[in-house]
Protein backbone atom coordinates (compact mmCIF):
# COMPACT_ATOMS: atom_id res chain seq x y z
CA UNK A 1 0.00 0.00 0.00
CA UNK A 2 2.73 2.09 0.91
CA UNK A 3 4.61 1.82 -2.70
CA UNK A 4 1.08 2.26 -3.95
CA UNK A 5 0.99 5.82 -2.47
CA UNK A 6 4.15 6.99 -3.28
CA UNK A 7 3.94 6.01 -6.51
CA UNK A 8 0.87 8.22 -6.90
CA UNK A 9 2.58 10.88 -4.86
CA UNK A 10 5.61 10.45 -7.44
CA UNK A 11 3.56 10.53 -10.50
CA UNK A 12 1.70 13.45 -8.97
CA UNK A 13 4.71 15.27 -8.84
CA UNK A 14 6.11 14.48 -12.13
CA UNK A 15 3.05 15.45 -13.94
CA UNK A 16 1.95 18.31 -12.10
CA UNK A 17 3.98 21.31 -13.78
CA UNK A 18 3.37 19.50 -17.17
CA UNK A 19 -0.55 20.10 -16.50
CA UNK A 20 0.53 23.87 -15.14
CA UNK A 21 2.26 24.67 -17.73
CA UNK A 22 -0.12 23.21 -20.23
CA UNK A 23 -3.15 24.83 -18.55
CA UNK A 24 -1.46 28.17 -18.55
CA UNK A 25 -1.14 27.98 -22.29
CA UNK A 26 -4.46 26.94 -22.30
CA UNK A 27 -5.54 30.04 -20.73
CA UNK A 28 -2.81 32.44 -22.42
CA UNK A 29 -3.89 35.11 -23.45
CA UNK A 30 -6.11 36.28 -20.37
CA UNK A 31 -5.33 40.25 -20.80
CA UNK A 32 -3.71 42.34 -23.42
CA UNK A 33 -0.42 41.95 -25.07
CA UNK A 34 2.17 44.59 -25.53
CA UNK A 35 4.09 44.20 -28.62
CA UNK A 36 7.21 46.59 -28.83
CA UNK A 37 8.78 48.65 -31.25
CA UNK A 38 12.51 49.89 -31.02
CA UNK A 39 11.55 52.68 -33.29
CA UNK A 40 9.43 55.72 -33.45
CA UNK A 41 5.33 56.04 -34.71
CA UNK A 42 5.43 56.57 -38.82
CA UNK A 43 9.02 54.59 -38.84
CA UNK A 44 9.47 51.12 -41.19
CA UNK A 45 9.94 49.12 -38.02
CA UNK A 46 6.57 51.02 -36.22
CA UNK A 47 4.96 50.34 -39.73
CA UNK A 48 5.82 46.38 -39.21
CA UNK A 49 4.72 46.36 -35.93
CA UNK A 50 1.46 47.68 -36.39
CA UNK A 51 0.78 45.35 -38.90
CA UNK A 52 1.35 42.30 -36.97
CA UNK A 53 -0.18 44.01 -33.93
CA UNK A 54 -3.42 43.89 -36.08
CA UNK A 55 -3.15 40.31 -36.93
CA UNK A 56 -2.26 38.59 -33.91
CA UNK A 57 -4.96 40.38 -31.96
CA UNK A 58 -7.92 39.26 -34.30
CA UNK A 59 -6.62 35.53 -33.49
CA UNK A 60 -5.20 36.23 -30.04
CA UNK A 61 -8.69 37.18 -29.11
CA UNK A 62 -7.29 39.68 -26.81
CA UNK A 63 -5.97 43.76 -27.56
CA UNK A 64 -2.51 43.98 -28.49
CA UNK A 65 -0.89 47.13 -27.84
CA UNK A 66 2.06 48.51 -29.44
CA UNK A 67 4.43 50.50 -27.23
CA UNK A 68 7.28 52.41 -28.72
CA UNK A 69 10.37 52.03 -26.76
CA UNK A 70 12.52 54.99 -28.78
CA UNK A 71 16.41 55.03 -28.56
CA UNK A 72 19.74 53.73 -28.61
CA UNK A 73 19.71 52.29 -31.69
CA UNK A 74 17.09 50.09 -30.66
CA UNK A 75 18.92 49.14 -27.47
CA UNK A 76 16.45 50.64 -25.32
CA UNK A 77 13.81 48.33 -26.61
CA UNK A 78 16.18 45.51 -26.35
CA UNK A 79 16.98 45.52 -22.66
CA UNK A 80 13.18 46.57 -21.78
CA UNK A 81 11.85 43.33 -23.30
CA UNK A 82 15.26 40.99 -21.82
CA UNK A 83 13.84 42.17 -18.52
CA UNK A 84 10.07 42.11 -18.87
CA UNK A 85 8.38 39.28 -16.98
CA UNK A 86 8.58 36.47 -19.01
CA UNK A 87 5.10 35.13 -19.23
CA UNK A 88 3.94 35.83 -23.25
CA UNK A 89 2.33 39.36 -22.73
CA UNK A 90 5.34 40.84 -24.09
CA UNK A 91 6.31 40.50 -27.83
CA UNK A 92 9.11 41.71 -29.97
CA UNK A 93 9.37 41.43 -33.50
CA UNK A 94 13.09 42.84 -34.23
CA UNK A 95 15.82 42.95 -36.81
CA UNK A 96 17.95 39.68 -36.28
CA UNK A 97 20.74 42.27 -38.01
CA UNK A 98 19.68 44.87 -34.83
CA UNK A 99 20.18 42.16 -32.12
CA UNK A 100 23.43 40.69 -33.80
CA UNK A 101 25.00 44.31 -34.34
CA UNK A 102 24.59 45.62 -30.41
CA UNK A 103 27.16 42.90 -29.76
CA UNK A 104 29.58 44.92 -31.68
CA UNK A 105 28.89 48.31 -31.48
CA UNK A 106 28.94 48.63 -27.69
CA UNK A 107 32.20 48.42 -25.11
CA UNK A 108 29.70 46.83 -23.00
CA UNK A 109 26.95 45.49 -24.98
CA UNK A 110 23.31 45.96 -23.16
CA UNK A 111 22.52 42.15 -23.06
CA UNK A 112 23.36 38.85 -24.48
CA UNK A 113 21.11 38.20 -27.58
CA UNK A 114 20.86 34.78 -27.60
CA UNK A 115 20.83 34.02 -23.50
CA UNK A 116 18.24 37.08 -22.72
CA UNK A 117 15.78 36.79 -25.39
CA UNK A 118 14.06 33.17 -27.02
CA UNK A 119 13.05 33.33 -30.74
CA UNK A 120 9.39 31.80 -31.57
CA UNK A 121 10.86 32.14 -35.42
CA UNK A 122 11.79 34.31 -38.41
CA UNK A 123 9.17 36.88 -40.22
CA UNK A 124 10.56 38.02 -42.66
CA UNK A 125 13.61 39.59 -44.94
CA UNK A 126 14.53 42.23 -46.75
CA UNK A 127 17.32 44.55 -47.86
CA UNK A 128 18.24 47.72 -46.87
CA UNK A 129 18.19 50.87 -49.31
CA UNK A 130 19.98 54.05 -50.81
CA UNK A 131 17.94 57.00 -51.34
CA UNK A 132 17.80 60.36 -52.70
CA UNK A 133 15.07 63.15 -53.15
CA UNK A 134 13.14 61.99 -55.73
CA UNK A 135 14.06 65.83 -57.32
CA UNK A 136 17.28 64.84 -57.63
CA UNK A 137 19.49 65.32 -60.63
CA UNK A 138 20.96 61.54 -59.14
CA UNK A 139 18.75 58.76 -61.44
CA UNK A 140 21.83 55.89 -60.86
CA UNK A 141 24.41 55.25 -58.12
CA UNK A 142 27.45 55.51 -60.30
CA UNK A 143 25.52 59.52 -60.92
CA UNK A 144 25.74 59.62 -57.13
CA UNK A 145 29.06 58.07 -56.54
CA UNK A 146 30.82 60.80 -58.91
CA UNK A 147 29.33 63.63 -57.35
CA UNK A 148 29.88 62.67 -53.66
CA UNK A 149 33.90 62.10 -54.96
CA UNK A 150 34.03 65.75 -56.47
CA UNK A 151 32.04 67.40 -52.94
CA UNK A 152 34.52 65.15 -50.66
CA UNK A 153 34.32 65.90 -47.04
CA UNK A 154 31.64 68.18 -47.67
CA UNK A 155 28.89 65.28 -48.59
CA UNK A 156 26.69 63.68 -46.17
CA UNK A 157 24.36 60.81 -45.63
CA UNK A 158 21.84 60.17 -43.16
CA UNK A 159 21.32 56.95 -41.14
CA UNK A 160 19.11 56.00 -37.92
CA UNK A 161 20.63 52.48 -37.21
CA UNK A 162 23.53 49.91 -37.19
CA UNK A 163 22.51 48.71 -40.57
CA UNK A 164 22.19 52.09 -41.92
CA UNK A 165 25.63 53.20 -40.50
CA UNK A 166 27.64 49.56 -42.01
CA UNK A 167 26.42 50.31 -44.87
CA UNK A 168 26.61 53.95 -45.30
CA UNK A 169 30.11 53.25 -44.59
CA UNK A 170 30.93 50.21 -47.01
CA UNK A 171 29.30 52.33 -49.61
CA UNK A 172 31.87 55.03 -48.50
CA UNK A 173 34.95 52.49 -47.84
CA UNK A 174 34.53 50.97 -51.27
CA UNK A 175 33.90 53.48 -53.53
CA UNK A 176 36.59 55.71 -52.27
CA UNK A 177 34.28 58.09 -50.34
CA UNK A 178 34.84 61.16 -47.66
CA UNK A 179 31.54 61.52 -47.13
CA UNK A 180 30.62 62.27 -43.56
CA UNK A 181 27.84 60.38 -41.80
CA UNK A 182 24.92 61.89 -39.60
CA UNK A 183 23.03 59.69 -37.36
CA UNK A 184 19.49 60.74 -36.37
CA UNK A 185 16.75 59.86 -33.80
CA UNK A 186 14.19 58.96 -36.70
CA UNK A 187 13.94 58.77 -40.66
CA UNK A 188 11.35 61.28 -40.93
CA UNK A 189 13.78 64.07 -39.39
CA UNK A 190 16.38 63.07 -41.71
CA UNK A 191 13.66 63.01 -45.01
CA UNK A 192 13.32 66.64 -44.18
CA UNK A 193 16.54 67.37 -44.10
CA UNK A 194 17.23 65.34 -46.80
CA UNK A 195 14.37 67.76 -49.30
CA UNK A 196 15.87 70.77 -47.62
CA UNK A 197 19.03 70.16 -49.39
CA UNK A 198 21.36 69.58 -45.46
CA UNK A 199 22.46 65.61 -46.85
CA UNK A 200 23.15 63.74 -49.91
CA UNK A 201 21.38 60.54 -49.79
CA UNK A 202 19.74 58.39 -46.67
CA UNK A 203 20.86 54.68 -45.94
CA UNK A 204 17.07 53.47 -44.83
CA UNK A 205 14.82 50.29 -44.42
CA UNK A 206 12.58 48.89 -46.81
CA UNK A 207 9.48 50.06 -45.63
CA UNK A 208 10.05 53.33 -45.25
CA UNK A 209 11.70 53.61 -47.93
CA UNK A 210 8.90 52.49 -50.23
CA UNK A 211 6.46 54.49 -48.62
CA UNK A 212 8.67 57.08 -49.69
CA UNK A 213 9.30 56.21 -53.02
CA UNK A 214 5.32 55.97 -53.58
CA UNK A 215 4.33 59.44 -52.11
CA UNK A 216 6.98 60.42 -54.69
CA UNK A 217 9.49 62.04 -51.94
CA UNK A 218 12.25 59.42 -52.15
CA UNK A 219 13.76 58.11 -55.34
CA UNK A 220 15.72 54.14 -54.22
CA UNK A 221 18.96 53.99 -55.86
CA UNK A 222 20.92 50.49 -54.34
CA UNK A 223 19.70 47.77 -52.66
CA UNK A 224 21.92 45.94 -50.08
CA UNK A 225 21.37 42.51 -51.06
CA UNK A 226 23.20 40.31 -53.26
CA UNK A 227 20.59 40.07 -55.61
CA UNK A 228 17.77 41.81 -56.39
CA UNK A 229 14.53 41.54 -54.07
CA UNK A 230 11.72 39.60 -55.46
CA UNK A 231 9.53 42.75 -54.39
CA UNK A 232 11.59 45.19 -55.37
CA UNK A 233 12.46 43.99 -58.78
CA UNK A 234 13.44 47.54 -60.33
CA UNK A 235 15.79 48.86 -57.59
CA UNK A 236 19.45 47.55 -58.63
CA UNK A 237 22.24 46.07 -56.09
CA UNK A 238 25.18 48.29 -55.69
CA UNK A 239 27.17 45.76 -57.46
CA UNK A 240 25.03 46.77 -60.48
CA UNK A 241 26.30 50.30 -59.61
CA UNK A 242 29.44 49.58 -59.45
CA UNK A 243 29.97 48.96 -55.77
CA UNK A 244 31.28 45.36 -55.53
CA UNK A 245 30.96 43.82 -51.68
CA UNK A 246 28.33 44.78 -50.19
CA UNK A 247 25.56 41.75 -49.13
CA UNK A 248 23.59 42.92 -46.16
CA UNK A 249 20.16 41.11 -45.77
CA UNK A 250 18.15 42.28 -43.21
CA UNK A 251 15.76 39.76 -41.40
CA UNK A 252 13.17 39.79 -38.45
CA UNK A 253 12.51 37.62 -36.09
CA UNK A 254 10.27 36.99 -33.23
CA UNK A 255 11.42 37.48 -29.89
CA UNK A 256 10.32 36.87 -25.93
CA UNK A 257 12.15 37.32 -22.55
CA UNK A 258 14.06 34.26 -21.49
CA UNK A 259 12.59 32.00 -19.37
CA UNK A 260 8.83 32.27 -21.21
CA UNK A 261 7.09 28.68 -20.93
CA UNK A 262 7.49 26.61 -23.97
CA UNK A 263 3.65 26.13 -24.21
CA UNK A 264 2.73 29.78 -24.31
CA UNK A 265 5.98 30.44 -26.73
CA UNK A 266 4.84 27.66 -29.32
CA UNK A 267 1.24 29.22 -29.07
CA UNK A 268 2.48 32.52 -30.20
CA UNK A 269 4.98 30.96 -32.66
CA UNK A 270 2.40 29.07 -34.06
CA UNK A 271 -0.33 32.29 -34.36
CA UNK A 272 2.95 34.35 -35.72
CA UNK A 273 3.39 31.66 -38.71
CA UNK A 274 -0.22 31.56 -39.59
CA UNK A 275 -0.21 35.17 -39.94
CA UNK A 276 2.83 34.68 -42.38
CA UNK A 277 1.12 32.20 -44.62
CA UNK A 278 -1.81 34.61 -45.04
CA UNK A 279 -2.02 36.09 -48.76
CA UNK A 280 -2.72 39.42 -47.51
CA UNK A 281 0.08 39.18 -45.60
CA UNK A 282 2.82 38.46 -48.48
CA UNK A 283 1.30 41.49 -50.47
CA UNK A 284 1.88 43.64 -47.47
CA UNK A 285 5.35 42.40 -47.05
CA UNK A 286 6.05 43.08 -50.89
CA UNK A 287 4.23 46.57 -51.01
CA UNK A 288 7.01 47.32 -48.45
CA UNK A 289 10.18 45.76 -50.56
CA UNK A 290 10.08 42.80 -48.00
CA UNK A 291 9.91 39.14 -48.73
CA UNK A 292 7.98 36.50 -46.31
CA UNK A 293 10.58 34.05 -44.18
CA UNK A 294 9.67 31.30 -41.82
CA UNK A 295 11.47 29.23 -40.07
CA UNK A 296 11.46 27.11 -36.60
CA UNK A 297 12.56 28.76 -33.11
CA UNK A 298 16.11 26.22 -33.37
CA UNK A 299 17.06 27.83 -36.72
CA UNK A 300 16.26 31.60 -35.50
CA UNK A 301 18.44 31.14 -32.73
CA UNK A 302 20.81 29.71 -34.93
CA UNK A 303 20.18 32.01 -37.32
CA UNK A 304 20.96 34.80 -34.61
CA UNK A 305 24.29 33.37 -33.20
CA UNK A 306 25.66 32.95 -36.73
CA UNK A 307 24.42 37.25 -37.28
CA UNK A 308 26.69 37.98 -34.26
CA UNK A 309 29.75 36.65 -35.88
CA UNK A 310 29.22 38.36 -38.98
CA UNK A 311 28.81 41.63 -37.46
CA UNK A 312 31.80 41.50 -35.88
CA UNK A 313 33.19 41.39 -39.69
CA UNK A 314 31.20 44.16 -40.96
CA UNK A 315 31.77 46.34 -37.97
CA UNK A 316 35.62 45.86 -38.26
CA UNK A 317 35.28 46.31 -42.08
CA UNK A 318 33.41 49.83 -42.30
CA UNK A 319 35.75 50.97 -39.10
CA UNK A 320 33.25 51.49 -36.74
CA UNK A 321 34.29 52.35 -33.13
CA UNK A 322 32.70 50.47 -30.31
CA UNK A 323 30.91 53.48 -28.54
Amino acid sequence: MKLQVLGIVVGAALIGPLGASAAVAQDYPAREIHMVSGFAPGSGADIMTRYFADKLQALAGKPVIVENKVGAGGNLAHTYVAKSKPDGYTVYPVGGSALASSVHLFKEPPLDPVKDLEPVGTLLKQGWFLAVDAKSPFKTLPELTAFLKDKRGKGSYASSTATGNVMGELYKSIAGLETVQVNYRTMPDAVNDLLAGTIDFLASDAPFTMAQVRAGRLRALATSTPERMTSVPNVPTFAEGGVKGISLTVWWLTELPAGTPKPIADKLGAWMNQILRMDETRKFLADIGTDVFISTPDQAKAFLAQEIKTWGDYVRLAKIEPQ
